[in-house]
């Protein structure tokens, strides 16, 4: 089945598309706007890093609470209501005028990126409610292909709306995203059967450890999914620029044209790919992400021939996220889905975390070359770790 196809035969799933593209493009926008008023303010490089690490720390730690809650309300209300969150503290923005008032922009990062945390388990646990088989593997690929766009869109044209307008322009056309996206999802129907989970917080958090410990193939899964995770090049494409490209081009251009480059293979390798792809080869997947891996560490040193090496890193990382993701959709009972799904959304962002520290820690022993080989060769034992997996028939 083709993407059109789905869209043809799946009306909602077309409608979802498009929510997902305006709010992700909505949340990549203002991140621009963030990151140059703490330049504008002054910010020391330490306030800087926090304010970056505030965006994946509320997936880490309120992911055995958002489940729960996932798994208890109906998708729709709860997808509007966390909208309306993210809208507000996006507003919250405006509020900011001095270095002083940073604690308070590192509160509205914590409760709109929990908000948003959640939004997407509440996506990723609807569509296998809607989908199934090829189907939700199609649904999650759009996923990440929407999200590897508007990545790339979102923050080339925040950039330039900044520039332009300013800062608080940009906040302001950033909340008209959000509202956009809300009315979206108010004239969307979900058309799912909804399992009301009675328990309390607690004791429902306590309920979903317990199917994952009675359903140990899950978390055969949830490791596979994250091991994707080790694709977080950020910290290393910085470290790139900064030791070897800032002699051939200014460093913020090498950061963007690095970035920008692997997202185009991120957005268009399913379009190649995705007609090959199955359960069975996917171990191949794994192979040649592990092998361009390897290829981007032995080429990286040389700007025009590391943006070759990064394009190639990116090509088939996307059909990796969204097979991995619906291997495990599919295997979950649908009453713990949202709690299930929670807790792989926070192990695949330690795996980011993880491999962003590797990467910090490693870069004061070893070459920058050598550590993109070993994340390479990474993912080369999890294409064994892979076919083993697939060996127990689960």
């Amino acid at each position: 089945m083709t993407y059109r196809e789905l869209f043809r035969t799946n009306p909602t799933v077309k409608k979802l598309a498009a929510i997902q593209l305006v709010a992700y493009f909505g949340a990549w926008f203002s991140n621009v706007a963030i990151y140059t008023l703490l330049v504008k303010l002054g910010a020391s490089p330490f306030i800087i890093s926090c304010v970056v690490a505030m965006h994946f720390i509320p997936g880490i730690i309120l992911s055995p609470f958002s489940g729960p809650i996932v798994d208890k309300i109906e998708a729709k209300r709860l997808m509007i209501f966390l909208m309306c969150i993210e809208l507000l503290m996006t507003m919250c923005f405006l509020l900011i005028n001095t270095l002083d008032q940073v604690w308070m922009l590192l509160l509205f990062i914590f409760i709109r990126m929990s908000a948003a945390s959640m939004f997407f388990t509440v996506e990723m646990t609807l569509m296998p409610k809607l989908l199934s088989g090829d189907m939700l593997a199609k649904a999650n690929e759009i996923h990440s292909i929407i999200w590897s766009f508007t990545f790339t869109a979102g923050m080339a044209l925040g950039g330039i709306v900044v520039n332009i307008l300013g800062i608080k322009a940009a906040f302001v056309l950033d909340g008209l995203f959000f509202i956009t996206a809300i009315l979206l999802v108010i004239s969307t129907h979900f058309e799912y059967e909804h399992i009301v989970v009675k328990q309390k917080i607690l004791a429902s958090i306590k309920e979903g450890i317990q199917y994952i410990k009675e359903n140990k193939h899950l978390f055969h899964f949830i490791l596979l999914h994250a091991s994707v995770g080790m694709t977080a090049f950020d910290s290393l494409v910085t470290l790139l620029a900064d030791f070897h490209y800032k002699y051939v081009i200014a460093v913020p251009l090498a950061i963007g044209l690095t970035n920008a480059t692997r997202s185009l293979a991120l957005m268009i390798g399913p379009f190649f790919i995705t007609h090959w792809v199955n359960r069975q080869n996917i171990f191949y997947i794994f192979l040649f992400q592990g092998i361009a891996t390897m290829i981007w560490g032995l080429i990286q040193s040389d700007f025009y021939f590391g943006l070759i090496g990064s394009f190639l890193t990116g090509f088939v990382t996307t059909t990796l996220w969204s097979h991995t993701y619906a291997d495990l959709q599919e295997r979950v009972d649908k009453q713990y889905l949202g709690r299930v799904l929670a807790y792989n959304e926070m192990f695949f962002m330690l795996s980011m975390a993880l491999t962003t520290f590797f990467i910090g820690f490693m870069a004061s022993y070893v070459t920058l070359n050598t550590i993109t080989i070993l994340l390479g060769m990474g993912f080369i034992c999890v294409a064994i770790y892979y076919k083993k997996v697939l060996s127990l028939d689960i």
